[in-house]
């Protein structure tokens, strides 16, 4: 185990789809990280997320960060990511039918209107800072309408939702005031929402959570307010960079912009094409829980694993001559993005349709595009994404 490479995660300068990445890759299936092993091969690490011996690791992040105490390490370990076993299943199978792929792809109508309707508003001045303009509006505004939320209050949600969204980042420590305040007002409205709702039912995933909860299925006060926090800021904080990675993606290869814009039949392929090469998630966690042995690696129990998005995604032992970016190769092998097992994301089919909506729209309209400067970004480890995003471009009708 001490001769596998090393990779400092916890460095924010460090990058997870660095050259320092892939040359670890050559030489290991795995690496030594400062939050446990790193996988770096496909093979290995679709095994290990699929396989029993492991569990979600999410919630050991407070204690790899060193905060053992307060608010947030608290609403952590009860979310969706962190619980396990027949809590974890109970709490699928009460969200689960709001975001079932025939309910989602009965709003790509809303989504598209919305698209177009954020486009307008940009289009004919040939610049948009796109985080601010279009993807953060765009995510925001579909996670109000699945929650029935009122549309003008996204921006306080999602100014909430993106300090919460810290959560996920290598600064989460120096960040921890900034995390709890917004936990503190998201947690506050979101109580207030549920008052609302038990006074006036309505037909919202809000309006049925609530009825689980006074029905006696097993879903406490305390769940519910919780899992709408959770479902409030990770439905929002990770589509909106997704987006912007997207776009980043497509910026070094113009040629397939251009080829968007003439296929948007396209779209659900250039999705799971962004999210294999450019994924927000740059790992995902998992905890043994006992003593396993895989591969080679003995790893004690509780100790953690971290599958590394990216290097997996782009793994050239599994992708062959198809490593390239390329939205019309239809026989890819299934990416990490969404994570996997049991806690496969939830929401994924609303990501995976709202994303294939408005990547086929914004390539018809936006022409020419390129880097209006070098924008702010995220550390490209932990969750990673544009903060800033400037573009320039030839607008289309």
């Amino acid at each position: 185990m001490t001769d596998a490479p090393f990779l400092d995660l916890a460095d924010t300068t460090f990058d997870v789809t660095s050259d320092a990445v892939h040359r670890a890759q050559d030489d290991s299936w795995y690496a030594r990280t400062p939050y446990g092993w790193a996988v770096l091969r496909y093979e290995e690490g679709t095994a290990l997320l699929k396989d029993r011996r492991f569990q979600q690791g999410n919630g050991r992040w407070p204690d790899q960060n060193g905060i053992h105490d307060g608010p947030w390490r608290e609403w952590w370990q009860e979310t969706l990511l962190s619980i396990e076993g027949d809590d974890h299943l109970r709490l699928r199978r009460l969200l689960g039918p709001a975001f079932r792929s025939k309910a989602i792809e009965a709003m790509r109508p809303q989504f598209q209107a919305l698209a177009n309707d954020l486009i307008d508003a940009f289009a004919p001045q040939g610049t948009v800072e796109f985080v601010s303009e279009f993807a953060e509006p765009y995510s925001s505004r579909i996670l109000c309408l699945l929650l029935g939320l009122p549309d003008e209050e996204w921006p306080q949600v999602a100014h909430w939702a993106d300090d919460l969204g810290k959560s996920f980042g290598i600064n989460v420590r120096h960040d921890l005031p900034r995390i709890e305040s917004a936990l503190e007002g998201l947690t506050g409205y979101v109580e207030e929402v549920i008052a609302d709702r038990r006074a006036h039912p309505r037909d919202d995933l809000v309006t049925t959570l609530v009825a689980a909860h006074e029905e006696g299925d097993a879903l406490s006060r305390r769940e519910l307010s919780s899992a709408l926090v959770f479902l409030a800021f990770a439905g929002m904080e990770t589509t909106r960079n997704q987006l912007g990675l997207a776009m980043q993606t497509f910026l070094a290869h113009p040629e397939q912009w251009a080829l968007l814009a003439e296929r948007p039949d396209l779209g659900a392929r250039a999705v799971e094409e962004v999210m294999r090469v450019n994924p927000t998630v740059t790992w995902v966690t998992r905890e043994a829980i006992d003593d396993v042995d895989f591969n080679g690696l003995h790893v004690p129990k509780g100790g953690i694993v971290q599958v590394l998005s990216h290097a997996i995604g782009t793994d050239p032992r599994a992708m062959g001559d198809h490593v390239p970016f390329d939205i019309t190769y239809d026989d890819r092998p299934l990416h990490s993005g969404f994570g996997g097992g049991a806690h496969h994301c939830l929401g994924h089919f609303v990501a995976r349709t709202d994303m294939s909506v408005a990547l086929p729209l914004l390539a018809r309209r936006l022409t020419d595009v390129s880097a209006d400067g070098p924008g702010e970004w995220l550390p490209v480890s932990g969750n990673t994404g544009p903060v800033r995003l400037p573009l320039r471009f030839t607008p289309r009708s």
